[in-house]
This record gives C-alpha cells, sequence and structure tokens, in this order.
C-alpha cells in the first residue's frame, strides 16, 4: 500500500472519531446507564448502525467469504433469515423487554427466575465472548490487515507475529473508545462506518464481477453462471458441512432467534433506544440490510473461487486476496478505514456487553453499597482486563481447525438453545421454575459438548432437535416439580414509552416476503439453473 493509501486511512479514522466524540459528549460516563446504555438516547438510525457494525465485523466479512468460496450462497442463510429473526425482535421480543424495564437480558431472567438462574447465563455469555468471539473478531481483522497493509513484509517477522501486532493494536484503540466516549459514542462513529461499509462492501464485487467480465459487469455474472453455477444455489446440500438445507426451518432459524432476541451483544443497542418506537424502527432497518447483506458478505467468496479456483489455503484467505487483486491503489485507504471500523465496532460491542454484564450482574449485586459512579468505574476497569485477555487469546485462533466463523457458532451453542427456551417460556409460562431452568443449562452444556467432542453431527442438526428437546426439558421439570405458587410478574418502572411504530407491522411483512424471494433468485428455479 502507498503513502497515498495509509493517509487517507489514517485521516478518514481520526475524522470520524473526532465527530462522534463530539456527538457523544452530552451523556454522563460516570453513571453505569450513561457508560453501558448510551443514556437511553439512541434514535432508530443509531440503533442500526449500531447494531450493524457490531454484527458485522471481519469474523463475518472474512468467515462468511471463505465459506462461500468452498461451498457457495448455501451460506446467506446466516444473514438472509435473520432477518425474520430481527422482525420477532422487533414485534415480540423488544416490547416485552422494555415492559419488564430491564438494562440486560439476564436482568429479565432474574426477574422472572431468580439470581442463581440469571448468572449461569452471564457466565456463558461472558465465557463465549471472551475466549470465541472477542478473539475472532481481532484476529481476522488483523489477517486482513496483513493482507493488505504487508505488515509481515514491511517487519519482516513471521505473519503469527504480525498478526499478533495488529490484534495488540486495534485491541487497545477498542479499549480507549469504550473508555473516553462509553457506547454512545462508539454508536454514532458506527452510524458513519455503516455507510461506508456498505458502499465499500458492495464494490467488492460490483469490481470482481467487471474485471471476470473483461469490462462488463453483467459479462462478469455470466462467467459465473457458466463457470460455476452450482454455488450459486442457496440450498445446501443434506450432509453440507456448512448450512444443509433442512436446518433453516430449524436449527439454523432458532439460532438466530438467540442470536437477535435473546444476545446480550445485539439486545443491549435496541434497549439503549429512546422509545419502544426508536428501537422498532432499527431493529427493522437491520433487517432490510441483513437480506442485502449477503451480496457483500458471502457473494464476493464465489467470485473468488472464479478468480483463483480451488488454490486458496485457508479458504479464510479468499476475502483478503480478492480486496487486494481488484482494488485500485487509490481505495484501499477507504476500503482499510472500513473494515477498521468494522472491527473496533463489533469489538467493542462485545466488550462492552461483556463488562455490562460483569458489572451489572456480579459487582454491582456484592457491592450493595457502591456509588452509580463506583459501578462505572468498575466498569471500566473489567474493560480494561477483558479487552487484554482478548487481545492475547486472539493469535491463538490460527491454531483452530474451523472457519472463523464456525469457531464462533459452534461455541455459542454451548447456551444458546437453552436461553432461548428459558426466555419464551419465560415469557409465555406462569410454571416455568428456577430449578427447571437450571437443570436444562446444565443438561443442554454436557449433552451439547459431547455431540461436538465425540460425534461427527453438524451443529445445526445437534440445534434442530436439542432445541425441542431443552424446551419439553424445562416444561416438564416445572410441572412434575412445581413451584409452590405459579409465577406473576412484579409491577416494573417502565423506563421509557411502550408506544409502538405505526409502520412495524406492514414493513415487517415486507422483510418476510424479500427473503422468501430471495430464496426462489438463488435457488435451482431461479439463477441457479
Amino acid at each position: 500500500m502507498g503513502i497515498f493509501s495509509v493517509v487517507t486511512f489514517v485521516v478518514l479514522v481520526a475524522a470520524i472519531w473526532l465527530f462522534a466524540y463530539k456527538r457523544s459528549r452530552g451523556v454522563d460516563l460516570t453513571s453505569s446507564e450513561g457508560l453501558f446504555l448510551g443514556g437511553r438516547s439512541l434514535t432508530g438510525i443509531t440503533i442500526s448502525g449500531s447494531v450493524v457494525m457490531t454484527n458485522l465485523s471481519t469474523e463475518q466479512i472474512v468467515g462468511q467469504n471463505g465459506q462461500s468460496y468452498e461451498t457457495g450462497m448455501e451460506v446467506m442463510g446466516w444473514e438472509v433469515t435473520a432477518a425474520i429473526a430481527i422482525v420477532a425482535l422487533a414485534l415480540i421480543f423488544l416490547p416485552k423487554y422494555l415492559k419488564h424495564g430491564v438494562d440486560t437480558v439476564t436482568d429479565f431472567i432474574e426477574i422472572r427466575f431468580d439470581t442463581a438462574t440469571k448468572r449461569i447465563a452471564s457466565l456463558l455469555f461472558i465465557f463465549t465472548y471472551v475466549i470465541s468471539f472477542l478473539p475472532v473478531v481481532l484476529y481476522s481483522g488483523a489477517l486482513v490487515f496483513n493482507q493488505i497493509f504487508s505488515i509481515e513484509g514491511i517487519l519482516n517477522v513471521s505473519s503469527l507475529v504480525a498478526i499478533s501486532l495488529i490484534s495488540g493494536v486495534i485491541g487497545v484503540i477498542g479499549l480507549l473508545y469504550l473508555l473516553i466516549g462509553g457506547l454512545r459514542l462508539s454508536a454514532f462513529s458506527d452510524t458513519v462506518y455503516g455507510f461506508g461499509l456498505l458502499v465499500a462492501g458492495l464494490s467488492i464485487p460490483i469490481l470482481g464481477l467487471i474485471v471476470l467480465g473483461d469490462g462488463s459487469f453483467l459479462g462478469g455474472f455470466e462467467t459465473i453462471r457458466e463457470q460455476t453455477p452450482e454455488k450459486l444455489n442457496s440450498f445446501g446440500a443434506v450432509d453440507s458441512l456448512m448450512v444443509p438445507w433442512p436446518t433453516l426451518f430449524l436449527g439454523l432459524f432458532f439460532n438466530n432467534l438467540f442470536f437477535w432476541c435473546t444476545n446480550q451483544l445485539i439486545v443491549q443497542k435496541v434497549l439503549a433506544g429512546r422509545d419502544l418506537k426508536e428501537g422498532q424502527k432499527g431493529a427493522l432497518y437491520v433487517g432490510f440490510f441483513k437480506i442485502f447483506g449477503a451480496l457483500f458478505l458471502v457473494f464476493p467468496g464465489i467470485v473468488a473461487y472464479n478468480f483463483f479456483g480451488d488454490s486458496v489455503e485457508p479458504a479464510d484467505n479468499a476475502y483478503p486476496m480478492l480486496v487486494t487483486e481488484i482494488l485500485p491503489e487509490w481505495m484501499l485507504g477507504f476500503f482499510a478505514a472500513v473494515i477498521f471500523g468494522a472491527i473496533l465496532s463489533s469489538f467493542v460491542g462485545a466488550l462492552n456487553a461483556t463488562t455490562t454484564l460483569m458489572t451489572l450482574d456480579f459487582y454491582k449485586p456484592l457491592k450493595k453499597n457502591a456509588t452509580d459512579a463506583q459501578v462505572a468505574r468498575a466498569g471500566k476497569m473489567f474493560t480494561i482486563i477483558v479487552g487484554l485477555i482478548s487481545t492475547i487469546i486472539a493469535p491463538l485462533i490460527s491454531f483452530a481447525p474451523a472457519g472463523l466463523f464456525h469457531i464462533v457458532q459452534q461455541f455459542n451453542g454451548l447456551y444458546s438453545m437453552p436461553l432461548l427456551a428459558v426466555i419464551i417460556l419465560g415469557f409465555y409460562s406462569k410454571y416455568a421454575t428456577p430449578f427447571a431452568a437450571k437443570v436444562t443449562f446444565i443438561f443442554h452444556l454436557i449433552v451439547y459438548s459431547s455431540t461436538q467432542l465425540f460425534t461427527d453431527i453438524h451443529y445445526l442438526y445437534v440445534f434442530s432437535v436439542i432445541f425441542f428437546v431443552d424446551l419439553l426439558l424445562l416444561w416438564a421439570i416445572s410441572r412434575f416439580q412445581p413451584s409452590a405458587k405459579t409465577f406473576t410478574f412484579p409491577k416494573a418502572e417502565v423506563k421509557v414509552d411502550l408506544t409502538p411504530w405505526k409502520h412495524a407491522k406492514w414493513l415487517s411483512a415486507v422483510i418476510v416476503i424479500i427473503v422468501l424471494l430471495t430464496y426462489w433468485v438463488f435457488s435451482p428455479w431461479g439463477i441457479a439453473a
């Protein structure tokens, strides 16, 4: 990368930080609500930008394109079908969370069950964020930057050393983001980076098709249809290692419900909205984005396959190689800045979610006399500790045998299905008991871990079955060992206006229809014929 690109990168990153810092100064970071929830002041656009950028980091950009390089458009299931789960977040889950006045997903678990169940869920969240999600985000980002900037060549060091150094730099900058500006600063920068990601992300498949077609966009698309039509099929084989088609309606759908409706990483951003209407707006904007996100999170992997054949090893290198192959020199600085924003947003979002749980679920209850300012200071201390641990673990991800995206999803499986079951029955059953919830978490942890360690069954097939087992187990134990009295929710302090957005329902219907049409297009009845 030339000096112009480096200067462009530095100037853009600095300008976006300055803009976000100025916009975020109105929130009191000495309070826990200001630090963790941005003072509940976010609007729909800001929420959507923050959620998109927290979700879309290089672990997805690199990981999913690596998967599609190997198998094709079936990987879009993670993106496109997520839109249906996001509709459920907007119409069902968010109104219920806000109705009960909670600050975290685990707050709801404590209200509905008990403190011990809440802490089990919190520990599982924290463990998977620290061990898998945060390090994978740093590692995948370092992979892209090493490819773009050729760090190992410049410093004359090994790839592992270069990735360790880059991970450390990104980790330190992410820490500074949270310590200086909290969630609100991150949310404003995410909005700007989100727009940039849309432009830069779409430029990769567009330029790739033009190069493939010798200057013709449509010619490049025809090249792919002629050479690799099977990769345009969104329905994976029954024995696919990525997304087997039967799991679209079962395991993958349940996983999406967990991630978008019960995952603290995502829900925290929507709970930071100034009212229910803005939260629903933000969620549904994300729903539209996820459908079209497949064009730059999945399709470039297919373009890369048509460029390089099956010579890329490991497959996670396909996207970084495609970027350096097709982007003109003057665009590399802009693209690097956008990728940096994606890494930073996911890292900061997950770090904030992790330290929110540590502070509000463990520190605050144990330090009953702590002032709000002391709670916020403890949160900052936890932020530093977790950030440093994740930075140390990040280079070790290079030794993991599975793809990046695969690693995160497998780790999420340790608690995703029982958490979803606990929250759904918590909403709709008066009889679900704390004892049954604890047994369900422990049962799932043992059984799911066993399937991943001792069998070759695809984890999405495991999700397809074990969700129903968890749900049945929770229900059965609650019925056969009932509490002395049925549960009723206590009167909660409603912290925001609960008036729903008047356009929420019909926009939700439009999203579901577009999802179905997208699957028809990328099928043997559409362009994969």
